[in-house]
């Protein structure tokens, strides 16, 4: 890679069963605050709906990546709000992984973290790898990134194979 090569990856479009799962919690608050509008006895539900808005609102700005970018020097995974950067000399061998070939790395996995709205975000704890941070919006196509002395990362990015190969240490 030149030192002017930046390459930027989208993150992947939500799979099937996250895009269902989305819709389906993104029109919960707009049912309870519909239902209190409606019926004055339970009108505390829009307290609810504002708060189920406003942690939707976080989950989208601070922990949903927009795009992921390999530059000479490091991975930045870019969100609306903030930006998280991976120095190049810390990560290792990076890895596209299916469903069934990641289950069979980590283990069963316990969610900390954000989860089924735009996808998942935050850490894994799992059975084989200890802590996995991940950031995904697919149930596929998954990029496993080992870090020197720090926990793997996660990634769902839209063309797996091209940030697989712009990683790529040896390239």
């Amino acid at each position: 890679m030149n030192p002017s090569d930046t390459q930027r990856f989208a993150i992947a479009a939500m799979s099937r069963g996250i895009s269902a799962l989305t819709t389906a919690m993104l029109a919960v608050p707009a049912v309870m605050a519909a239902a209190a509008l409606a019926y004055p006895s339970v009108r505390g539900l829009l307290w609810v709906a504002a708060f189920m808005v406003a942690i939707y609102a976080w989950i989208w700005l601070w922990w949903r990546p927009s795009r992921f970018e390999v530059t000479p020097s490091a991975l930045i995974l870019h969100f609306p709000t903030r930006r998280r950067r991976f120095p190049r000399e810390r990560l290792g061998r990076a890895r596209q992984l299916t469903g069934p070939a990641l289950h069979s790395e980590l283990g069963s996995t316990l969610r900390i973290g954000a989860g089924g709205l735009w996808g998942g975000f935050g850490w894994l704890r799992t059975q084989h790898r200890g802590v996995v941070e991940f950031y995904i919006s697919r149930q596929d196509n998954y990029v496993l990134i080992e870090r020197d002395g720090q926990a793997p990362l996660l990634l769902t990015p839209a063309d797996s194979a091209g940030f697989v190969r712009a990683l790529d240490v040896n390239a």
